[in-house]
Order: structure tokens, then sequence, then C-alpha cells
């Protein structure tokens, strides 16, 4: 716009570890305001990487914020691929319009292109944002409002077999990260957590509970082993037929079939309640399919999970393609401009190449497309209906629409 302002240059630098008080105080007054508990500060300055964190500065007072944590994420065939998580991204409401976040965005980008990381991914609190930066909305995510005295589980054989114990949510912790470490490689869009990121499912502010109990855990085991576990809150109501509680489901891993099927068992079965309330679950997840009754489980699907191709090259080629696929593609990529021009795809379900060429392109999209169909969960002809992604090649759609399809659905665990 002509009458933007732009924040000098000298504004715009990398987060020194005696700033982060003025910084986060930036990004949470933008975020409502209201003060998180010590425990949440705590955790979130030690997650923090300061070399990769961006501030804004106005004299000495901070007007933007951006951070990039060091990430590994699921693709299609199992490999966990460098990602930034881009994370904490703020301009005060008094420095709005004056190019603070476009240069945050800039740097930022330019910076992971530096370090080697083919992929940016993040959560959008407002998804209009982020579309003009090249994101593009690659998961989806479940949640549910189960009514449990009138829905009941047809549950798989060996469910019985599987043992469940309340445990103390940090002092199985260990054994809960085993499973949720084996399962990463089987569903894209799963983070590999570094350490110190296990202790985000385990946050229990008393002032975050919404009148619930603090966080329960229960452990699926068989044969000695853990082999699942349920992290929950009950919050217990009272009506004039009378109890009426609440089942808040904050995680759940499951290592087969039974063990799931046997936690989400018990939490319909808890005493007192009548609602199991589950948000950001997985959109193929298998409870749906035992259930009595779909319709008595309110089940709603948003955006989750928005992915980047910072490297275009690099970052379809470190993953697989579900069918074989010889397609050139020519990609529009107007912020990181080094993207543009005609790719190459070759791959299947071993490998893939993706070079540059001068060949006839087959498909025109953007970058942003790109990422919407990177995972397997949005599909080109469906962006095609759209009119985001041009066939210029007869069949050449159905066949890289195919080829980029996963049989898992991708999904996002976590916030960051």
């Amino acid at each position: 716009m002509a009458n933007e302002q732009t924040i000098p240059a000298p504004g715009l630098r990398v987060l020194r570890e005696d700033e982060w008080d003025k910084w986060y105080a930036n990004l949470i007054r933008a975020f409502s305001g209201l003060p998180e508990a010590e425990e949440e500060r705590e955790l979130w300055n030690s997650l923090t990487e300061f070399g990769r964190s961006l501030a804004v500065w106005d004299g000495d007072e901070c007007v933007g914020t951006a951070g990039a944590f060091s990430f590994r994420l699921t693709v299609p065939g199992g490999d966990a691929v460098p990602a930034a998580g881009i994370t904490g991204v703020s301009v005060a409401a008094t420095h709005r319009r004056r190019g603070v976040l476009r240069s945050m965005m800039r740097r930022q980008l330019d910076d992971v292109r530096s370090w080697g990381e083919p992929l940016a991914v993040l959560t959008a609190s407002e998804p209009a944002i982020y579309g003009r930066f090249g994101y593009g909305a690659a998961t989806s995510e479940l949640s549910a409002e189960i009514d449990t005295r009138r829905t009941v589980l047809s549950v798989p054989p060996g469910t019985d077999d599987v043992r469940l114990r309340y445990a103390v949510p940090g002092e199985v912790l260990e054994a809960c990260e085993a499973v949720y470490a084996r399962l990463v490689p089987g569903r894209p869009g799963m983070l590999a957590r570094r350490p110190g990121w296990e202790r985000l499912g385990t946050l229990d502010p008393a002032d975050r509970r919404g009148g619930a109990s603090p966080l329960q855990c229960v452990v699926a085991e068989r044969d000695g082993g853990t082999v699942g576990y349920a992290r929950f809150r009950v919050r217990p109501e009272y009506g004039a037929a009378g109890h009426d509680g609440s089942v808040l489901l904050s995680d759940l891993a499951a290592l087969d079939p039974a063990a799931d099927a046997a936690l989400w068992r018990f939490l319909f079965g808890i005493d007192l309640t009548s609602t199991l309330v589950a948000r950001g679950r997985p959109v193929d997840e298998a409870w749906q399919y035992m259930v009595s009754d779909i319709r008595r489980c309110r089940p709603q699907v948003r955006d989750a999970l928005y992915v980047r191709l910072v490297e275009v090259g690099a970052a379809l080629q470190a993953r697989t393609y579900r069918a074989p696929v010889d397609v050139v593609l020519d990609v529009e990529d107007a912020f990181c401009p080094w993207n543009a021009g005609r790719w190459r795809l070759s791959g299947d379900t071993k490998g893939a190449s993706c070079e540059r060429t001068e060949d006839p392109a087959d498909l025109a999209l953007s970058v942003r497309e790109l990422g919407a169909a990177y995972l397997g969960g949005t599909g080109l002809t469906a962006l095609a209906a759209a009119g985001r992604v041009r066939e210029l090649r007869r069949g050449a759609l159905a066949e890289a629409s195919l080829a980029f399809g996963s049989d898992a659905a991708p999904w996002l665990p976590h916030g960051f």
C-alpha cells in the first residue's frame, strides 16, 4: 500500500537471551494479553532457539516477534525431513501496516534456506495471512463431542487382553514418549520430538483447566510393556437428571488396534460422565468406525498444519510417492523466486528425483498448492477443481494426484 511505512532494517535482528522477557511479553499481548502460568513461561523459554528467533525493535520497544524451531517432520514414505517450525509470530497493534510482518517473513525464509531446511511449517491463528507467503493448508484435524450414554463401541479382538492402569503423568513420561516415537514414522505430519518437547504433554497449570480435574493418565500394557496411553481431565457437572460430567481428552496414542480400542472404551465408560470431548485428532482415526452412531459424536474438521516448500527440488525428492509419477511442474513462487519455473518430478514408492528442466510443463500451480498437497492430505484434483492447479497435459493431473496421496491421513499431533 502506498501509505505503508516500513520499520528500518536495523530494527530487525536475531533475538538475544536477555531480550526474551520483552519479546515474549509482546507475543502474549498480541494473543489477548492473558498471563501464563510460570511453568508455561519456563517451558517456552527453555524451548526457544535464540539463534533462530527474530525481533523487530522500535527504539527499545519490541514490536515484532517470530521464531523457528528445529523440527524433523514425517513425510510420505516415513522419512523425517528437517523443517523449520515457524512460531511466535506477532506484530504490535501500534505497528500494523508498516511492513513488519513481511520483513520478518522475508528474513525468516532466507534464513531457513541458508540452514538447508527444505520445509517451513506453521499453525495459523489467522489462515488468511500466510497464503501470500506460500503456505498451504496440508493437514486437517478432527474434533468430536461424543454422547457416551447413547453411543457404544464395537471393539476388535484382543481388546480384553490389554491391561489398563492409572499412572502419574510425569512418572510414565519416558514410556509414553517411547510409544509416541514408534508412531512417528507411520504418519505424515508427525514431529520427531527433541529433548524437552515431551514436557508439553504434561503441562497442567491450574488456571487452564476450566473447572476440570488435574491431568490424569492411563497406560495400556501387554506382556509387561507399554503399548499405549491416554491423558485426560474430568469436568464434573450435575443436572436435574444427576451426574452429567465430561471427559476432556488431551492426548492418546497406541501401538495397535486392540490397545487403541481399550483406551477409547475406558474413556467412554468413566463413571459420572456422559460426554467425551476430543480435539485435534487424526481425521481417519479408528474410533469413528467402532461407534454405533457417528451422528451422536458431532464430528467437526478444521485446518491444522500449513506447509511451505522452501526448496522445491529438495522437498519433493525427500518423500516417496504412492504410485509411479513422471510429471513436469511449472511452479509460481513470487516470494521465493528461486523456486519459480519448471521442475521434473519422477518417483515411486522407493524414492524420487526432482530437477530443473526445460521440457514443456504438464501441470501449473503455485508453491502454495504444492504445500497443501505435499503430505498427501489434499488432492491435486480437488485443488484443480477450485481453479488452483491447471492441467497442461491430459492425464497428468490424475497421475500426479494419485502419486501425491498418502494411505494414512497426515496429522499434526500438537501445536508449537
